[in-house]
C-alpha cells in the first residue's frame, strides 16, 4: 500500500471534509482517506495498481474542490 498527501483547497466546513472523504473512499483501490479541514489536506492510503494520484485529483475536482 502507498500513501500520498493531497493539498485540498476550497473546503470551508465539516460537510466539505465529508464530501472529499466520500469521493476518495469510493475510488477502487483507496484503502483509507483522512481529510483535515485545518491542514487543508487529505492523507490517502491506496493500491497504486488500482488508482493513481491523478484519479484522486479528478474525483476531488469533480466534487467542486481543487488539489494544489
Amino acid at each position: 500500500m502507498e500513501t500520498t498527501i493531497l493539498k485540498v483547497t476550497g473546503m470551508s466546513c465539516g460537510g466539505c471534509v465529508k464530501t472529499v472523504t466520500k469521493v476518495l473512499q469510493e475510488l477502487p483501490g483507496v484503502d483509507q482517506a483522512e481529510v483535515s479541514l485545518e491542514r487543508g489536506e487529505a492523507v490517502v492510503g491506496f493500491d497504486g495498481s488500482k488508482v493513481t494520484r491523478q484519479d484522486m485529483q479528478r474525483a476531488i475536482d469533480a466534487a467542486g474542490f481543487e488539489v494544489s
